[in-house]
């Protein structure tokens, strides 16, 4: 019998948060975030990370559990997961991933091998040296030239996860992208339930918009001074995330508050499409549109409802 495995996702300012503490208190699931963000300290407001109250005492994993100048990726993430899926089903308890980082998730519920392919990381080394010296979008224009999907995938600024693909290309003569895409195939352990969130495009933009402004009212500049003052500089892979590199600009004076906010929103509703197209691509997803339901309490019934049908929960 393959073990229960709730997933809810969607993309940024959906409605996420709400719904997945409903449907945790309705069927006794634990949360695990599945956003590449929240897991840094210090980075609450730009990340919308989920407050104590908003959990409503249910347990939340992989929040809060690094530094922002500490490695992670999606290896980390998976080795650290796998560990709080076994924890939370010893306790009776159905795991739960929450988050809109697409491809964490498909590492978890396709059991995705990460191998590392030699314990040298010279070459890696000098890449991200490289980097340094030329710039960024110069090692990222060399993996364009030998795995151009994974440039695709991978932003520039990520320079560690470009330089990774690079040196995997070197050791093993094989892609990055051929290898991610044969794991991706793979039949997943789990008797699980892909829930994908939507909502109307416009009504989806303007929540993107007003959260922005509610986070600037909320205090993100002095979030990102407070970052940029505790040493986490701006080439940081946490400070490269939405949020942050666009106000630091603001903050050295390179740009108004106006025009740091006008990008920010343009960003992150490019990326709420990028977000949507990696899941619809996901097969076995339910997708659930609220605009069609006209209610989140219409969805929340919808995914009761499915969750019975697959016997996931009583």
């Amino acid at each position: 019998m393959k073990r229960p495995l709730i997933i809810l996702t969607g993309p940024t300012a959906v409605g996420k948060t709400s719904l997945s503490i409903k449907l945790a208190k309705a069927v006794n699931a634990e949360i695990i975030s599945a956003d590449s963000m929240q897991v840094y300290k210090y980075m609450d407001i730009g990340t919308a990370k989920i407050t104590e109250e908003e959990k409503m005492g249910v347990p939340h994993y992989m929040i809060d559990e690094f530094e922002p100048d500490e490695e992670f990726n999606v290896f980390i993430f998976k080795q650290k997961v796998d560990k709080y899926i076994e924890e939370i089903y010893q306790r009776g308890h159905i795991p739960m991933i929450v988050g809109g980082t697409g491809f964490y998730i498909q590492s978890i519920y396709k059991n995705v091998e990460f191998t590392e392919t030699d314990t040298d990381h010279t070459y890696r080394e000098e890449l991200i040296e490289l980097a340094k010296e030329k710039g960024n979008q110069y090692i990222h224009d060399m993996l364009k030239k030998v795995d151009p999907v994974s440039a695709e995938n991978i932003h520039m600024n990520n320079v560690k996860r470009v330089a990774r693909a690079l040196e995997y290309y070197k050791q093993t003569g094989e892609l990055m992208s051929k290898h991610n895409e044969e794991q991706s195939e793979k039949e997943s352990p789990y008797n699980y339930v892909y829930f994908v969130l939507n909502d109307d495009r416009e009504v989806l933009y303007n929540r993107i918009n007003e959260r922005i402004d509610k986070m600037v009212e909320d205090g993100l500049i002095n979030e990102v001074e407070s970052l940029l003052k505790k040493g986490y500089n701006e080439n940081l892979v946490s400070m490269q995330g939405l949020g942050y590199k666009e106000i630091v600009p603001y903050i050295k004076g390179e740009c108004t508050l106006l025009e740091a906010l006008y990008i920010l929103k343009r960003d992150t509703r490019h990326f709420a499409k990028r977000q949507l197209t990696w899941f619809r691509r996901e097969p076995d997803v339910t997708m659930l549109d609220i605009s069609q339901y006209g209610s989140k309490e219409k969805v929340y019934e919808k995914m009761l409802e499915i969750l019975k049908e697959r016997e996931i929960t009583k």
